[in-house]
């Protein structure tokens, strides 16, 4: 679905599962600056690096990246450029109608499941002026990267939501597909979201309207 300039679409849900990179917060500054001198330290093509890096925990981007290397490795190193990452918050802004968003979602179910660890999201989170969802799922609380659906289904079980139930809002091709393989509609939000496909896309969190039902469901506006 899209959204037309005579009618919005309307997706109902009854859980929300939210990415954080690219969704919430822009912090596509940070993960250039962080990838692009880890990928030339490596004598890999920052470019090549930076294609396939969001959405992604670092060690599953580095397994791509270096396929032959120890997976031990890239979890030590992710630590690091985790580290790297949490200090440097230079350009983190919220997306456009994040904080009006998450106002409209603070009393209906929803939780954040990022690839960042709880660390990193604090940082950015705090950094772009956003309120933390109460029900998060880090990258400590999952064994698998996106695109594995692990993440948005361990959202879904801690909100008490079957699949089905539950609307994911993702930037990345990892995420909207992540999103997919767990059984869930898909919200693409920005430009790289256009590319795969979700169910419904939208250039920033302001072109969505949220509508409590009495009956315990949540309506999504979609807007030109």
């Amino acid at each position: 679905m899209t959204a037309t300039a005579s009618a919005p679409d309307v997706l109902t849900a009854r859980a929300l599962l939210l990415d954080m990179d690219g969704t919430l917060v822009n912090s596509d500054a940070v993960v250039e600056r962080v990838w692009r001198r880890w990928a030339l330290r490596h004598g890999l093509d920052p470019q090549e690096a930076l294609k396939v890096v969001h959405g992604r925990q670092g060690y599953a981007t580095m397994a791509l990246l270096l396929p032959d290397r120890p997976m031990e490795r890239n979890v030590a190193e992710n630590l690091e450029l985790l580290a790297e990452e949490t200090a440097d918050l230079d350009g983190v802004v919220p997306i456009p109608g994040a904080p009006a968003f998450l106002a409209a979602i603070a009393a209906l179910p929803h939780a954040l499941v990022t690839s960042a660890d709880a660390a990193l999201a604090r940082a950015r989170m705090g950094a772009a002026g956003l309120r933390m969802p109460d029900t998060r799922v880090t990258a400590e609380c999952v064994s698998a990267s996106k695109p594995d659906p692990e993440g948005f289904l361990k959202g879904a079980v801690e909100l008490g939501f079957a699949p089905e139930d539950c609307v994911v809002f993702e930037d990345s091709e990892a995420g909207i597909a992540a999103g997919r393989a767990a059984g869930m509609r898909v919200v693409g939000v920005g430009p790289r979201a256009a590319a795969f496909a979700p169910d419904v896309h939208v250039p920033d969190l302001t072109h969505l309207r949220v509508e409590a039902g009495a009956d315990g469901a949540v309506r999504l506006h979609v807007a030109p």
